[in-house]
């Protein structure tokens, strides 16, 4: 077994496996094809990592949509504090970890698992491809789908809503194929996170349709209304329960967060997210910061807003400078991230808010708002391991505070949301619409992508402005009443794929610009119903 895994390893770095390997003068010592086939270890090998790349890191997430969003924003002044939190690029490649780290080694097993026989596993493939390349577009808008692996000089990109349709598509082939084969087990030995079980990756397919189709709803709202009715009335179910949840495992590495937290000193709990845990009392924030420190002789001084609240965070986009050091006494993220060996990826929660705006917008099989909603919650606490959620569903006055930095009163903040928690029949639809977003960001901590995607696409929740706005004409200006709203292609596409991308910016509608103020396809900007 060693053999066979170090010889996977070498063939996954150096890309060695080619029709003539079964040479006469092969090496003794060497391993073949056949024996690679061999409880299918040569097609399964990259699903791992093909899983773990679904996520970022540091200039992917923590400098990019955690800070943008308010979940996490940095104490350190990179770059002179003229950087991706303050709307001014500098990094930009979570395109390269894409196509690199899953479209690549998903194209070569498709191959495989073709050539092979193995349909199941090209099915597998296809599916861990939309969830990727569904969070890409997220990001830039067009990206490169239908025509990746093409050897043209210049590769066009797919236009969003082609995108979209391509995707549920796919996914209604991919269902139908594990519909036909619920019983097969052939990727279990790759398959960290659910074992090898369809049935369960039939809810993945469902519960991504669902997300899909949402996105959608104000863009093209028949097309996201049948997609999601699909989704929601689907016989292989949704993820409605805990112990069904998405998650990908971390194959050994710390939780990027913590990494970038303890062993970095890089990240601190955002601003934003204090703001809303503190005006609720929500019991989450235990299970996801650690108390801020007191570190001699800087010591930080209870905040006016809640002064018996022990947790602080950084402004999204903060003037930092020269305060790190007593800026690292504020909330690093809990101690418990060092040790987890997977993250969520699609939780039960998360479907739960989508079932509640689906009944919102009249979808039929979504249930009831107010059961999905406060369900939503419920299962949020019971997710993160808190207590007093039904006290929490009954709070009808408690609000999000307002933000007071020690360090640098720039970066004080007026909450803009006086939303309250508890469920009204008599609110209006746009009230309800924000308390159930509002109730997916605070469970969406660690998948933060999710929570930009839904303020861009609805304004929800109502978040401040970036403290300190550094946007300029060379990646595109920001209002001062506006927030970023995607990200812009990347350099080696730029300078290699010139004419592709100059296409791809067309394809993003009349006055469109390779820059960080354009909305994507979704974003509309218009009303929520």
């Amino acid at each position: 077994m060693k053999k066979i895994i170090s010889a996977i390893l070498l063939l996954c770095v150096f890309g060695s496996c080619t029709k003539n390997f079964e040479s006469l003068n092969q090496d003794e010592n060497q391993i073949s094809k056949e024996e690679l086939l061999q409880d299918n270890n040569l097609i399964g090998a990259p699903f791992k990592s093909m899983l773990f790349n679904l996520f970022g890191h540091q200039i992917e997430e923590d400098l990019c949509y955690d800070s943008w969003m308010g979940y996490m924003n940095t104490p350190t002044d990179f770059v002179g504090n003229v950087n991706n939190t303050t709307y001014y690029i500098r990094w930009n490649t979570y395109w390269d970890r894409v196509y690199n780290n899953v479209m690549s080694p998903s194209k070569k097993a498709i191959e495989y698992a073709v050539e092979y026989n193995k349909p199941i596993f090209a099915d597998w493939a296809k599916l861990i491809q939309i969830l990727s390349v569904s969070k890409l577009t997220a990001v830039h808008g067009p990206v490169i789908y239908s025509n990746y692996g093409s050897t043209e000089n210049s590769i066009l990109y797919d236009k969003e809503s082609d995108l979209y349709n391509m995707f549920f598509a796919k996914l209604d082939t991919i269902q139908a194929d594990f519909a036909a084969n619920q019983s097969d087990k052939q990727f279990k030995a790759f398959d960290p996170s659910y074992a090898g079980s369809i049935p369960q990756w039939m809810k993945v397919v469902n519960s991504l349709r669902l997300r899909l189709a949402m996105r959608l709803s104000k863009v093209a709202p028949d097309l996201a209304k049948t997609q999601g009715e699909k989704a929601l009335n689907d016989p292989g179910g949704l993820i409605l329960d805990n112990k069904d949840n998405f998650k990908v495992a971390l194959l050994g590495n710390i939780m990027p967060v913590a990494q970038i937290c303890y062993q970095w000193d890089d990240t601190r709990m955002g601003g934003v997210i204090e703001s809303f845990m503190a005006g609720y009392k929500d019991e989450r924030a235990s299970k996801m910061f650690e108390p801020a420190a007191s570190i001699s002789p800087a010591v930080l001084p209870p905040d006016p807003n809640h002064p018996s609240y022990p947790y602080k965070g950084i402004r999204n986009g903060a003037y930092c400078g020269t305060t790190k050091p007593f800026m690292l006494q504020y909330s690093k993220v809990s101690n418990d991230f060092n040790s987890v060996q997977n993250r969520r990826a699609i939780t039960a929660s998360e479907v739960s808010f989508l079932k509640a705006e689906a009944a919102l917008r009249g979808w039929a099989g979504a249930g009831d708002a107010k059961e999905n909603y406060e369900n939503g919650v419920r299962l949020s606490f019971a997710d993160w391991g808190a207590g007093g959620v039904d006290a929490y569903l009954a709070d009808n006055t408690s609000k999000p505070l307002n933000y007071v930095d020690p360090a640098d009163s720039r970066n004080n903040f007026t909450q803009p949301s006086t939303v309250t928690i508890a469920w009204n029949e008599a609110d209006s639809k746009e009230l309800k619409l924000e308390k159930i977003l509002t109730q997916k960001y605070l469970n969406t901590f660690t998948n933060t992508l999710e929570a930009w995607v839904d303020f861009r696409r609805t304004g929800y929740p109502k978040i401040p402005h970036v403290a300190k706005n550094d946007s300029s004409p060379d990646w595109g200006v920001i209002p001062s009443d506006q927030w970023i709203k995607r990200m812009p292609f990347v350099t080696a596409e730029r300078n290699s794929n010139t004419a592709a991308v100059a296409d791809a910016v067309t394809k993003m509608g009349s006055g469109a610009k390779d820059d960080i103020a354009t909305r994507l396809w979704w974003d509309t900007g218009g009303p929520n119903f």
